[in-house]
């Protein structure tokens, strides 16, 4: 025996006899389904809920499960804690990733770029939790000193498989953060915000209230206002002549994340890596013996550490006889200026302790300044000389740097784009004459490929090929697997040589 299942009469508490097609009340019964157990609804009081929730959307027809959880599939960016009262200051919103495809890697990289000063860098990641959504992030800035209105924060995504180049996946949109005037009213700032945002969720909390005054002419207006903890919302939805004070704490809404198109790599690189180094065993006088290779979003510039360091591109100073790891290497920041390509080309930036000279200027802290060719990058403002650079190479997909200091004849650095070939203009792009003698070099398909100039022979970097002729001078070159081969300082129990903090590398690299 079963209770009343009717539908229209949900309170009828008058059990039905196996069999009968009404109640004693004579209310009709549905249908028993033919896989009930198997569909989740084990008992009468699940049918009549299951029953009820999709006759109030749907009618009389019964939707599968399934059909709400598809509409939710579309990726979003949430962003949530947003107080544009708080003009001048520091802040940080909330940013959530809502309905990404489960084919994205664990790790999806996040790039920034914003006219407001960003805390924390321009490069961060969310993380997917064991519950297969991500975990939110944090993004910090302030507006301290800039004229007030509207400023852009471009966000990129990016979804990239090592060992899989053509399953990358990249994503983009714009946020739009208002810095009001100072003397400007609660009511000036969320009628300026909604004119950007329709899609707006209102929240008051500890006793505050929120009011919304909306006409119901001007198109659709999606409005989520919430009171918690003895606060008050007030909405109307027909605005009346006067003035309107509005209450609101912090504001969250919802962005489409626009997908963007990458091309489909079939080819794989047979040495995929994102660092690597050119060893020159007998350099030309000038020359320098290490070509550090990176191929990243964003390149960190700090201190040389041996273990767990906290740049890319590590440097120490050099002194009249031999690398100085201690001493003046220490008034260098672990994290002491990022390279990144920004709208106008790339740009470098100023995150240290110690500061840092362009040209002999010092830019100011976390301001970008376009790279120059022939632009000369002396980190540490206090003392000179500790590590000078100069920019001997602006290209379409990089840049390359050399040390002018004392360390000149020890080593070079490319600084590339991943998975970004040169195009035709490279052969007339302005560069120094000392880039022209060192070997045109690309990232793509996941690993480092070398560009004969004369011919447009394209090939692989691997430590088992031999490099014998890259550039103008002949040269005898060494491939290695990581960007400082030379600091390897131990071999373990499988026959690799390891350099601390730099992973394990085979002996034929």
């Amino acid at each position: 025996m079963k209770r009343c299942c009717n539908p229209d009469h949900p309170h009828c508490t008058v059990w039905v006899m196996p069999g009968d097609s009404a109640c004693a009340h004579g209310h009709p019964q549905p249908e028993p389904a033919p896989a009930a157990g198997a569909a989740g609804l084990g008992s009468s009081f699940d049918m009549i809920s299951t029953l009820r929730g999709e006759r109030a959307r749907n009618g009389a027809a019964i939707m599968p499960q399934s059909a709400p959880a598809a509409a939710l599939q579309r990726p979003q960016l949430h962003v949530s804690g947003f107080d544009p009262r708080a003009a001048g200051g520091r802040q940080a919103i909330k940013l959530e990733l809502r309905g990404m495809p489960m084919d994205c890697t664990p790790k999806v990289t996040m790039l920034v770029q914003s006219a407001l000063f960003l805390h924390g860098g321009a490069t961060c990641s969310f993380t997917r939790t064991l519950r297969g959504d991500f975990r939110p992030l944090f993004l910090e800035f302030s507006s301290r000193g800039l004229e007030h209105g509207q400023y852009r924060i471009e966000l990129e995504l990016h979804s990239r498989h090592e060992n899989a180049p053509g399953a990358a996946r990249t994503w983009a949109c714009t946020l739009v953060i208002l810095v009001p005037r100072a003397d400007a009213s609660l009511g000036e700032i969320h009628e300026t915000f909604l004119s950007t945002y329709k899609n707006v969720r209102v929240t008051a909390d500890d006793a505050g209230i929120a009011r919304v005054n909306a006409p119901t002419g001007g198109g659709r207006l999606d409005i989520d206002v919430t009171a918690r903890n003895a606060s008050i919302a007030h909405l109307n939805l027909e605005a009346q002549s006067g003035k309107t004070d509005l209450g609101l704490a912090t504001i969250a809404w919802d962005e489409d994340l626009i997908e963007i198109d990458v091309p489909v790599e079939t080819d794989s690189h047979p040495f995929p890596a994102s660092a690597a180094c050119l060893v020159d065993a007998e350099p030309d006088a000038g020359a320098p013996r290490h070509i550090r290779l990176f191929a990243l979003d964003e390149f960190v510039l700090g201190r040389f550490e041996a273990v767990q360091p906290e740049a890319d591109v590590l440097l120490a100073h050099h002194g009249e006889r031999s690398l100085e790891p201690g001493g003046l290497t220490r008034r260098l920041s672990g994290r002491h200026a990022l390279i990144r390509r920004g709208r106008d080309g790339f740009e470098i930036e100023d995150v240290s302790r110690y500061g840092l000279l362009l040209d002999g200027v010092w830019p100011g802290k976390h301001k970008p300044v376009p790279l120059r060719l022939g632009m000369r990058i002396e980190l540490s403002a206090s003392i000179k000389g500790i590590v000078v650079l100069e920019v001997t190479a602006l290209l379409p997909h990089g840049v390359i740097l050399h040390r002018v200091d004392q360390g000149a004849q020890a080593e070079c650095f490319y600084l590339l784009e991943p998975e970004r070939r040169p195009g035709s203009q490279l052969a007339t792009h302005p560069a120094a004459p000392r880039a022209m003698t060192l070997p045109l070099l690309f990232h793509q398909h996941g690993g480092f490929w070398h560009l004969d100039r004369a011919s447009g022979a394209v090939t692989a970097l691997t430590p088992s090929i031999a490099l014998e002729r890259l550039g103008q001078c002949a040269r005898h070159m060494r491939f290695a697997g990581a960007p400082y081969p030379e600091n390897w300082a131990e071999r373990d129990q499988r026959g690799e040589h390891r350099c601390a903090g730099m992973g394990a590398l085979p002996l034929d690299a």
